[in-house]
């Protein structure tokens, strides 16, 4: 085998939204860290829409952006259109969204990642990885290096194996990688994060080809390495709409969607968004009856229907043929119309995704009133990939069977560039605390979304690409996007991704927070308080109603109790605490009056509110996580046999010996696994336990 050409302490494959993530993290955290990319001039291309957020997928890129990730950052910087969603509804469900423009965001992320110290981008394709070959009970001192063969090593390699973190007994490790020129690359980690490269098959109509995305080769090498590692593997699907000119559609047939007025940014370290006033509007149109009869008329030409894709696409995502068949009472879809840029004609019809024949695609949009002379610049297609079944993996994204091997995004059976770029992060984290031979950091699922994501992937699988939603968390009103800083700002602080000036303005930010609430814990409300709300607010949606309540029972009360009342907003108390606080409320000098509260002012305040209103319900959901964590603290040590439980079925012994739950809590949502099994495993964990004791006193 040739020496190493580089060696690194961690190598990225792939330069998606999972590895611009992984790679900077691993830069932030001090070690030598190379991205290996096809195309330099693609880095984190937005290949499907060119939005960031939206229901549950805001939550995920705030916690990306409280750990000391980037793609909040990035968003703000180039997002033309922002809308905070399901705001008629409660605090655990708001969302912020971004139409990005795609050109600027991975300019804007390449220029990330060029100024990141230590890390380097290379172009080149990854043919295969390197892998340490360890025998159980060896106790030589020899290992086997293979590309999915033996050879002997050279000094430089010997010298790079002592040097890597230690494995357990009979682990395989990775070394590096190999290059398709030849060129080998020494690693003491590895992050896989190739989104839909992996053997990556093109499906438009009839027609189908070998690609990773339209116009970019699929990654064959890599994908047929992977599986001869033995990690069980799985073959999914995702699609994309077409795109058309704007410049030949008639917009004034279309509902008008602006953004909002004073945009909440993605990022708890932006003041203001790049685009706050120049933001763009997305359009809504509607499928027609027409629309559905030549879908139905030509669905045996969709790759779906005919029997061309075997794999399963996205259950939340379908395409327009599927959309039809499955829901055919339903006379109308919404689609929207959303520009790729503020640079281009390019419009992306969201809610459209389809693979069937291009010329049955011009005819479905020529149904739409408003298209009917719109161009197609880019028709809609569907893709089929590998992915790696995702309970071959412990909670640090690491491969169960070879040592120092991450994988994050797609790869994982996930859908999205928000699920990516999570998982990205956490493999990133984990990879170089790996490296430094220090803790892992492993959030619980009652602290994160991105915890629920990892925990629902290694511990049920997937077979279809898995998207986040606020209804898969147990505990969404803790989980909510105001609070994520301060869910895990401390442990991105800890693992060296937090700088001292961002440390210091989350500090602060807590201080203001527990001053205000505080402040109005222990405030009483007088007469003359409730006259300047009312008189405040003469005109405005607030306290002033055709049936004004009365809210003399409430003086002397302190302000807390006045705003635990539905009608009454933390917006209605800002006169009054512009007297107490003025410091806070004031502190934004180019926002004086209270109707022009910035958006940093207002969300820090709704905060405040959240935790007063709902403060019986917070108390009663943390009751509920301590008990859940009493679960998840009795470990299942590694040496539990159970295969001799009586009483667990074969097939619950099958599920539990595959997984290898860590704690009776992640037993217990292992799908199929009943609380009855739980039970049994918790009774046998210290009958085994005996039995071991016995046996080691012999």
């Amino acid at each position: 085998m040739p020496q190493f050409t580089e060696q690194f302490d961690v190598v990225v494959v792939g330069a998606g939204h999972a590895g611009c993530e992984a790679a900077v993290a691993c830069g932030r955290m001090g070690q030598k860290t190379a991205l290996f990319t096809l195309n330099v001039d693609l880095i984190a291309q937005m290949s499907c829409n060119p939005a960031v957020g939206g229901i549950a997928k805001g939550h995920l890129v705030r916690e990306v952006d409280a750990l000391g990730g980037i793609m909040g950052e990035v968003t703000d910087a180039v997002g033309i259109q922002f809308r905070l969603l399901n705001t008629s509804r409660g605090p655990a469900v708001w969302s912020p969204r971004a139409q990005c423009d795609k050109q600027a965001y991975r300019l804007k992320m390449r220029e990330v990642l060029e100024s990141q110290p230590n890390l380097k981008i290379k172009q080149a394709e990854v043919a295969d990885l390197i892998i340490e070959e360890s025998s159980i009970g060896d106790s030589s001192s020899e290992n086997s290096v293979s590309l999915c063969h033996s050879e002997k090593n050279s000094d430089e390699e010997s010298a790079f194996i002592n040097a890597s973190p230690p494995t357990t007994n009979g682990q395989r490790r990775v070394l590096g990688i190999r290059l398709r020129d030849g060129r080998t690359v020494g690693a003491q980690a590895v992050i896989i994060t190739t989104g839909t490269f992996l053997n990556g098959l093109i499906h438009c109509g009839e027609q189908q080809y070998p690609a990773g995305r339209s116009g970019e080769p699929a990654a064959v090498l890599l994908g047929e390495a992977l599986k001869q590692l033995g990690l069980r593997g799985c073959r999914l699907k995702t699609g994309t709409p077409p795109r058309l000119d704007g410049r030949t559609i008639d917009w004034s047939r279309f509902q008008l969607q602006p953004g909002d007025p004073d945009p909440t940014p993605f990022s708890f370290r932006t003041k203001r968004v790049a685009h706050h006033d120049s933001q763009v509007p997305c359009y809504i149109a509607y499928t027609t009856e027409e629309t559905h009869r030549i879908i139905r008329e030509n669905v045996h030409r969709s790759p779906m229907y005919s029997g061309q894709i075997k794999s399963i696409g996205p259950r939340y995502c379908p395409s327009i043929e599927d959309k039809i068949v499955k829901f055919p009472d339903k006379t109308t879809h919404q689609l929207f119309l959303e520009p790729e840029g503020l640079n281009t004609h390019e419009i992306y019809v969201n809610g459209m995704s389809t693979s069937l024949p291009v010329e049955v695609q011009l005819a479905i949009l020529k149904s739409v009133p408003g298209l009917e002379t719109a161009e197609m610049l880019r028709p809609g297609y569907a893709i089929e990939y590998d992915a790696i079944d995702p309970t071959e993996l412990e909670r640090t994204l690491e491969t169960k069977k070879i040592s120092g091997l991450f994988l994050a995004g797609q790869i994982n059976g996930t859908s999205g560039y928000e699920e990516a770029a999570c998982q990205g992060l956490m493999a990133g984290i984990n990879a170089a605390l790996k490296v430094k031979n220090e803790p892992p950091l492993i959030l619980d699922r009652t602290e994160a979304y991105t915890a629920i994501l990892i925990d629902d992937l290694i511990s049920k699988g997937t077979n279809e690409p898995y998207r986040m939603f606020t209804s898969r968390a147990e505990f969404r009103l803790h989980l909510r996007i105001d609070n994520a800083d301060r869910r895990l700002a401390p442990h991105g602080r800890r693992v060296g991704l937090i700088s001292d000036e961002a440390w210091a303005d989350f500090q602060a930010k807590q201080q203001r927070m527990a001053s205000i609430k505080l402040q109005l814990e222990q405030t009483k409300l007088t007469a003359a308080m409730l006259e300047r709300i009312t008189t405040n607010h003469v005109g405005a949606d607030a306290l002033v109603r055709p049936a004004e309540p009365d809210y003399s029972s409430t003086l002397g009360q302190p302000l807390a109790q006045l705003l635990k009342r539905p009608e009454v907003t933390i917006e209605d108390l800002v006169p009054v605490l512009q007297e107490l606080t003025p410091s806070f409320v004031r502190r934004d000098t180019s926002v004086p009056s209270v109707v022009g509260l910035s958006s940093e002012l207002r969300n820090e305040l709704k905060s405040v509110e959240t935790e007063i209103k709902y403060e019986g319900y917070l108390q009663q959901q943390q009751r509920a996580i301590e008990r859940l964590k009493k679960a998840e603290q009795r470990s299942i040590p590694e040496w539990f046999d159970y295969h001799s439980v009586s009483g667990l079925s074969r097939e619950m012994q099958e599920k539990l010996v595959k997984i290898r739950p860590r704690t009776l809590g992640h037993a217990s949502r292992i799908p199929g696994v009943t609380p009855a099994a739980v039970s049994l495993v918790n009774v046998y964990i210290e009958i085994q336990a005996r039995r071991r004791e016995h046996a080691a006193a012999i």
